[in-house]
């Protein structure tokens, strides 16, 4: 008889008030035909992580818990980042399911993926990292900058997935590990290939948003993406240690050339490069001071051991009694959009 695993699938929240009821009706569809189909097994659940949010999420989770049996919720005592959030509810679900799901609540990532991750699975992979195949849905802006960001991580020796974001599967034998890594600047899309367990990749097309506004302004896409590389490379730090070395040669050649003019009796002239060349030097020097300071401040944060996010309150245990609940795809009035 084939084992039929317990599956979570965890979905951090920040302000998904206009999305989170068609989150909700489409991961319980998913889940109903898994359970149909024999490949997950009955007490599945779909996780729900409030990071904070400040509109009506998380009475829209208590709402759905009430009235849908795989519905279940962590509300976050304060807002503590995505990462933050999404390692909370895959750390919280590994304690009662074989294996996880990951996905975002804005329903761009394609939910009917989740049953291939479960069929790779059930052939004995860890770990299944759902592929960005197509990104039409994305701006011109946004496609170019996050392929740039997945080249430069590459070639700074990071091991990361090109097009991959969180949209993955991982084994409780995966989390188990993924717990060991105490870790304060979290950049999961760095750290879940380190685990080094079999592997596999599903390739998916990328829909637009379904309702609502995008949480990554550009801001936050930046700061994200240099947490990933200062998080996981020091070449920047290299860098600019061979920089100092080429402005060290740069400034020895300029004093052989300022000597033999003395020598020579040739006048030396021009107060603009030199005013150019102090400028330059200055700028390069705060700019290596800053990237040495950010990484300061990363060690700084890691020494502390503070915690990555407290659990305020948690909706686990689901209504049994048929009688008085609804089918779990019956959602309430004005549930869907």
């Amino acid at each position: 008889m084939v084992h039929k695993p317990i599956l979570t699938i965890v979905v951090p929240c920040y302000n998904e008030e206009e999305v989170l009821p068609e989150t909700v009706f489409q991961l319980s569809e998913v889940l109903d035909g898994l359970i149909s189909d024999e490949l997950v097994a009955h007490g599945s659940t779909v996780l729900f992580v409030d990071d904070g949010s400040k509109d009506a999420t998380w009475s829209l989770i208590e709402r759905f818990h009430a009235s849908n049996t795989f519905i279940t919720g962590l509300k976050l005592a304060k807002n503590a980042g995505h990462q933050s959030a999404l390692l909370a509810g895959l750390l919280h679900a590994k304690s009662y399911s074989d294996c996880v799901v990951s996905i975002d609540a804005d329903l761009q990532d394609d939910t009917s993926v989740i049953r291939e991750f479960l069929v790779k699975f059930h052939e004995g992979f860890d770990i299944v990292y759902g592929i960005r195949q197509d990104r039409s849905a994305d701006t011109f802006f946004k496609r170019a900058t996050a392929q740039g960001f997945y080249k430069l991580m590459t070639s700074l020796g990071v091991k990361i997935h090109y097009n991959h974001a969180d949209f993955r599967l991982m084994s409780k034998r995966a989390l188990d590990n993924l717990e060991k890594f105490q870790e304060v600047n979290l950049f999961l899309r760095g750290l879940v290939p380190l685990l080094g367990f079999p592997s596999t990749q599903v390739y998916y097309a990328r829909k637009e948003r379904f309702a609502g506004e995008s949480k990554y302004p550009l801001r936050k896409m930046l700061a994200f993406a240099f947490d990933g590389i200062t998080s996981f490379s020091v070449t920047p730090i290299r860098f600019v240690t061979v920089m100092g070395f080429l402005l060290f040669a740069l400034s020895v050649v300029a004093a052989l050339y300022a000597i033999i003019g003395k020598i020579l009796g040739a006048n030396v002239t021009g107060w603009t490069s030199l005013i150019l060349s102090v400028w330059f030097i200055g700028g390069v020097q705060l700019l290596a001071l800053g990237l040495i300071g950010e990484y300061i401040g990363k060690i700084y944060k890691e020494v502390k051991h503070r915690p990555l996010f407290v659990i305020e309150k948690a909706l686990m245990e689901s209504a049994r009694d048929v009688d008085e609940v609804p089918s779990p795809l019956k959602q309430p009035a004005g549930a869907r959009r």
